[in-house]
Formats: structure tokens, C-alpha cells, sequence
């Protein structure tokens, strides 16, 4: 090293690493960045097992060794929150965990689904091609959603507010659940318990609360734009459990969700077959399954043609 660090600076990143091995990110016996960042400096491997006990202290915390191992994951419900240390190590390693000195950063591809568990006790669920980054702060717990869509169940702290950013959208929580699903010009906003405050950047006064059962479109510079829509927060998050539940949408909207998930792309030939409405729930990896329904019930025809499905009306004879 050119420069050799502070010891609170070894600590925020002992803080990092340990944050990441708790939630399964890291496998400490193979991880070769761990590893090297270990054999830097002799000061990081007692940093480590100081931020691993925090972490683990409920459990009293485990036996370490080597680079220190760790047994099978945790569930994704980590702990809400770490007990009692005693005064010196609570103000020496409670403040560490909670001051990373940059954010996490988590995200999917194409079908896939991701639930993260954050060290304040939320969690975080990431939808298809999605991706958010996460910083805890001594005072604020900060999200940005970089793309996609993002469920979040925040852990109940007055002293910290969880605000995620999607664009110039900003949502405000405090123990609550909702969805935020960020758009080319805006995002979604869907509040399945508690109550959040959202707003654009630049226009904190014009702050709009939205409640549970209730859905949101808030626009990046026009916030006169927002709406508010009741919705079936269930329904809504279908997706979780990697479902697609249709209740009159178009073929044409629905299309468009089953795209989200698939390589093997679903189009429509016909306007008006684009608009018919469609009821059913279907795996939202399955795309062939939703088009042999609409056969069935529409009597649309079907022809693919390598990663397309195409949706047509029923040939007249």
C-alpha cells in the first residue's frame, strides 16, 4: 500500500466485507478479492472478526479461522437489528455497520428475481432486470434504483429514513412496504402497507402521501402529473412469486409484461386483437402457455419464428 490506512478506515471497510459475507454475497474460503484485501495489512484480518462478531453477537458469535469460514447461509430475514454490545464496542462497531463508506450494489438479469437482506432488518426483493444501490448512513438510509423494478419492506427507525431515489422520483418511508417501478420518465409508486411521502426532486413542496392500496405515477419533472389509482397490492406482486395475474388487461399490456421476463419475444399482428381483454394467471417464464390461452379463447393463431411469437386472428377459410 502507498498509503497506509487509518484504523476507522480499516474498520468501514471490515464493516463492508462482513455486511457482504452475512448475506451470502462473499464466500469467505474462496474469495480471492477477500483474500488479498486480508493479506494487505496484518490490521484488517482482527477488523474483520470484529465486524463478524457484531453482526453475529445474538449468536454469540461463531468460531472463526482461517479466512474466516463461515457455515451455511442465513436466511434472508437476517436480524432486525444488533442487541446490546456494551457501550465501548456498541460505539465501536454499531456506528461502523451502520457508516459504509459507499453503497452495495445488487441486481438481475433477464427472469430473474432477487430478494436482498439489508442490515437495518429491510429487504429488498429485485424484479426482471432490475438493479439498486444501497448506502446506510448514521442518519439516512439511501436506495437508488438504477433500473427496474424494486419491492421494499423497511425495518421500522424514526432516526433513519429510508428514501429511494428513481431518477429525479423520490419515495420517503418509515416502516412500510411498497413497490416502486422506475419508467422512462418517471416511476410507479405502489404502497402495499403503511404509508409513504413521494415527490420530484426540486419540487419538496409539492409532497403527496400515498397509502396502502393505492398506486402512484410520479412524473421526473411534472409533478402535477401524479395520479392516484386503487390496486390490488397482492396482484401487483404476483411477480414475487414469479407469476403474471391478468384481471382485463389488453393482449397488447399483457404482451408487454411477459416480455419483460422472456428471450422468446410475444408480438400482436392485429389491432384489434391487441386490444381484446384477457383474464388467467400464468408463469411469467412461459410465454407459449399465454399464447395458446388467447388461441383458445380468441381464437388466435399462433406462428413462431426463432425467439418470436407472433399473435394472430383466426385465419378465415
Amino acid at each position: 500500500m502507498s498509503v497506509r490506512e487509518t484504523v476507522p478506515e480499516v474498520a468501514d471497510e471490515a464493516a463492508v466485507w462482513a455486511t457482504r459475507i452475512d448475506a451470502g454475497a462473499v464466500d469467505p474460503n474462496n474469495d480471492a478479492a477477500l483474500r488479498h484485501w486480508l493479506e494487505e495489512d496484518p490490521r484488517r484480518r482482527g477488523a474483520l472478526l470484529r465486524a463478524e462478531a457484531a453482526l453475529s453477537f445474538v449468536d454469540r458469535a461463531r468460531a472463526l479461522g482461517g479466512v474466516v469460514p463461515k457455515p451455511s447461509p442465513r436466511p434472508i430475514w437476517i436480524r432486525r437489528k444488533l442487541v446490546f454490545l456494551g457501550a465501548a464496542l456498541a460505539a465501536s462497531l454499531a456506528g461502523v455497520l451502520l457508516l459504509l463508506p459507499g453503497a452495495l450494489h445488487y441486481s438481475t438479469g433477464l427472469g430473474q428475481m432477487l430478494n436482498v437482506p439489508l442490515t437495518d432488518g429491510s429487504v429488498v426483493s429485485l424484479n426482471t432486470l432490475s438493479a439498486v444501490d444501497v448506502t446506510m448512513r448514521a442518519k439516512a438510509r439511501e436506495i437508488t434504483l438504477v433500473r427496474g423494478e424494486a419491492w421494499f419492506q423497511v425495518a421500522h427507525d424514526v432516526q433513519r429514513p429510508f428514501v429511494v431515489s428513481a431518477g429525479r422520483v423520490r419515495v420517503r418511508a418509515v416502516g412500510t412496504a411498497f413497490t416502486v417501478y422506475r419508467q422512462d420518465h418517471g416511476a410507479d409508486v405502489l404502497v402495499t402497507e403503511g404509508v409513504v411521502e413521494t415527490w420530484t426532486a426540486g419540487k419538496e413542496d409539492q409532497i403527496v402521501r400515498v397509502a396502502a392500496g393505492s398506486k402512484a405515477y410520479v412524473d421526473e419533472y411534472d409533478s402535477a402529473k401524479l395520479t392516484l389509482v386503487t390496486t390490488d397490492g397482492a396482484r401487483a406482486l404476483a411477480w414475487r412469486e414469479g407469476q403474471i395475474v391478468l384481471e382485463g388487461e389488453t393482449v397488447k399490456e399483457a404482451i408487454a409484461q411477459f416480455n419483460r421476463y422472456n428471450t422468446i419475444k410475444l408480438t400482436v399482428a392485429d389491432s384489434s386483437l391487441a386490444e381484446e381483454k384477457v383474464v388467467g394467471q400464468f408463469r411469467a417464464t412461459e410465454p407459449m402457455r399465454f399464447a395458446e390461452a388467447v388461441s383458445t379463447i380468441l381464437g388466435a393463431t399462433i406462428t413462431q419464428q426463432g425467439d418470436t411469437i407472433q399473435l394472430s386472428p383466426a385465419r378465415r377459410h
